[in-house]
């Protein structure tokens, strides 16, 4: 790992330089040493080397790039144990996002320590200490505005690191996804209501039928179910998606959320799920997803890993 920060400390040299590698501003041309450093470190898996970083980079905060396709400077920690919350699977070291994403979670988890049964929140996974791709796990979760929220009502908070690896969140679906299950209640409503109406939020991800009980079961303002979105998975946890901070000119958004509370997409997904479509003879296989690299990041991504 020496030998790859060393290396890295080139990538960022170069990168500062605006061009990529080749001419520097004062007309010199970057060493043969500088160029080899770069190519090696651009062809390496961008998770074997963020995930074996320990902490953050001393830098301003700001997400860079998207957030399946980023890093984060200057990230903060989650306190392990707060008043309203755990992070849970501490040997994971994700507990770390940027600070607008850190006060968030904390004050949701205020909200759900006021619901009956719970006292706070389990958090699971956030960033790794400067974000970018995951040695395990998420595709996203790389620029540090993303959180998961363990469903499982957090109703103890002085759980010990080998607890909090070994418990496990509960799953709230039924048939596949279809519809929530008895562990569901007016609480989980509440709570991810409270995080769909935060304006930090850009969107949250939970399993369809969830999201389909929620517009049944709301019948005053319905503007806050557009930000809910159906997607696989997601019934252990719901994963909480900030915005880009505003004037975080790095920060790569996704596409608006559609207009509409989204309740009749929702209801297409649980049809789906109960009568699937056939399959289309005419597709093509599926292609393996391939490894990011460091060359597939933004640039400034490389100053990051390197900066102290």
């Amino acid at each position: 790992m020496k030998r790859v920060f060393l290396a890295l400390g080139l990538v960022a040299a170069l990168a500062a330089c605006g061009d990529g590698g080749g001419a520097q501003n004062g007309g010199d041309t970057a060493s043969a040493e500088t160029l080899r450093a770069a190519g090696i470190i651009s062809t390496r898996q961008a998770k074997q080397l963020f995930g074996n970083v320990p902490n953050a980079s001393r830098q301003a905060p700001a997400a860079i790039g998207g957030y399946a396709k980023g890093c984060m400077a200057g990230g903060v920690e989650l306190a392990e144990t707060g008043p309203t919350w755990q992070a849970m699977r501490l040997s994971r070291n994700r507990n770390w996002a940027l600070p607008t994403t850190v006060d968030f979670v904390q004050d949701l988890s205020r909200i759900a320590a006021r619901q009956p049964g719970w006292n706070g929140l389990y958090v699971g996974d956030m960033q790794q200490p400067r974000g970018g791709p995951m040695l395990t796990g998420h595709r996203s979760h790389q620029s540090g505005l993303d959180a998961d929220i363990w469903m499982r009502p957090a109703d103890r908070l002085n759980l010990t690191r080998t607890e909090r690896e070994n418990i496990s969140s509960i799953s709230m679906r039924r048939a596949n996804g279809a519809f929530v299950n008895s562990s569901w209640t007016q609480a989980h409503r509440n709570i991810l209501k409270a995080a769909a109406q935060d304006p930090r939020v850009d969107r949250i991800f939970v399993f369809p039928g969830a999201k389909v009980d929620m517009c049944k079961a709301e019948t005053g303002d319905r503007s806050y179910l557009r930000k809910i979105r159906p997607w696989w998975g997601h019934h252990y946890h719901f994963h909480v998606r900030l915005s880009c901070p505003r004037g975080m000119r790095g920060c790569v958004s996704q596409d608006p959320v559609p207009r509409g509370d989204g309740c009749a997409d929702a209801e297409r997904w649980v049809n789906n799920i109960l009568n699937p479509p056939p399959p289309d003879p005419n597709a093509p296989p599926p292609r393996p997803r391939r490894e990011l690299t460091m060359a597939d990041l933004p640039a400034q991504c490389s100053a990051v890993l390197a900066a102290n």
